[in-house]
């Protein structure tokens, strides 16, 4: 069966429509706000405190981000002494998820992409998000199935199907193609359209395995032209590892779109220079003997000690996307590449992009 080449999954806020599309530009997903492996941020939810949250959200819509992946995986360690329950992510996240989805687009106008592993955080992210979120997401395990299918039914949504089941994640393209299949085939007895699922064929490492760019390039291409799906990765999943993440990265994300692939999930900010980073560089200085005046703002020292803005910037692999875009014709004439090569980005501004006048956005 030859994919239908409008093939089109709409993710909604209360305000905004994103299409990903095989005709549309690739889109983005946001990755940061996400407490796994993140001990800080954890701690800060832990407090009530979303400060960082407010700041992620900010920049990664800032940075190029179209939606917004909010990850409620978290446990609570220090409140384990006062009720253990603290210390099961199926106690902590459905409420954790709800005060995220309610801060978040209480912030941002963008869809968001509602992520969980547990059942009730994902229900009560999808009752708390305004218009169409997107769903992460259902494998081919019968469990996991016969959890999420009726909720993404229920709710009228889009979801990430990943391609793994109950024997795990296969190495052979072979059988991460016929998981995708499965869960195709089991959306379609719900009356779920294959518009609604964007597959994920998962990329592997290629330190650990030299054929996995190849592999995940065919692998779309297929998905693509038999399945009449959409795809995403977790695009920093390909570097892992080696070296210059990001230069293995930037090269990897237009070669997958010029494959088909429609989107990916990612940090789409390059983090600017932190308050430690600067001390430490004024302390090397100072050491050399060059002279910095107390009260210095932080802001305007970085730049000039080398270390480039102290707020967060569009990353390379935005740019690499943006080129993409432009180079595969979902970006007529250009216009969002010189949109974006014009106007800098800044934390809850509407551009993104390199030189040229500052420009915030109105009241």
């Amino acid at each position: 069966m030859k994919a239908k080449p409008m093939t089109r999954t709409v993710v909604e806020s209360k305000s905004k429509t994103v299409v990903i599309g095989f005709d549309e530009p690739f889109c983005v997903i946001g990755e940061r706000i996400n407490p796994t492996g993140r001990k800080k941020l954890a701690a800060e939810l832990e407090m009530d405190d979303f400060t960082t949250v407010e700041k992620d959200a900010l920049e990664q819509v800032a940075c190029g981000a179209h939606i917004l992946d909010i990850n409620s995986g978290a446990v609570f360690s220090n409140k384990m002494a006062e009720d253990p329950r603290y210390a099961d992510n199926n106690f902590v996240e459905p409420t954790l998820m709800k005060q995220l989805v309610e801060r978040v687009q209480g912030l941002v106008d963008v869809p968001l992409c509602i992520d969980s592993s547990v059942p009730g955080a994902l229900e009560n992210g999808l009752e708390m998000a305004e218009g169409r979120p997107l769903l992460n997401s259902v494998t081919g395990e019968e469990e996991r199935l016969e959890l999420v299918l009726p909720l993404v039914k229920k709710y009228n949504v889009p979801v990430v199907a990943i391609s793994n089941d109950d024997t795990g994640i296969s190495e052979d393209p072979e059988v991460r193609f016929a998981v995708a299949k499965k869960i195709v085939e089991r959306a379609a007895d719900f009356g779920i359209p294959a518009h609604d699922i964007v597959v994920d064929p998962l990329v592997m490492p290629i330190g650990a395995m030299a054929t996995a760019g190849n592999q995940v390039f065919t692998l779309v291409r297929r998905l693509r032209e038999e399945l009449g799906v959409n795809t995403t990765c977790g695009a920093s999943n390909i570097s892992f590892g080696l070296p210059n993440r990001h230069g293995i990265n930037n090269a990897f994300l237009p070669m997958a779109a010029a494959a088909g692939m429609t989107s990916a999930i990612m940090n789409p900010v390059k983090l600017g220079a932190s308050a430690k980073k600067i001390a430490e560089q004024t302390a090397k200085l100072e050491a050399l003997g060059i002279v910095i005046p107390e009260g210095v703002d932080p802001a305007a020292l970085a730049p000039l000690i080398g270390l480039g803005e102290t707020k967060g910037t569009p990353s390379k692999e935005i740019e690499a996307i943006k080129a993409a875009d432009f180079l595969l014709n979902v970006d007529p004439s250009g216009g969002a590449w010189i949109k974006f090569n014009r106007a800098p980005v800044e934390a809850g501004g509407e551009s993104a992009g390199r030189g040229g006048r500052r420009r915030r956005r109105s009241a």
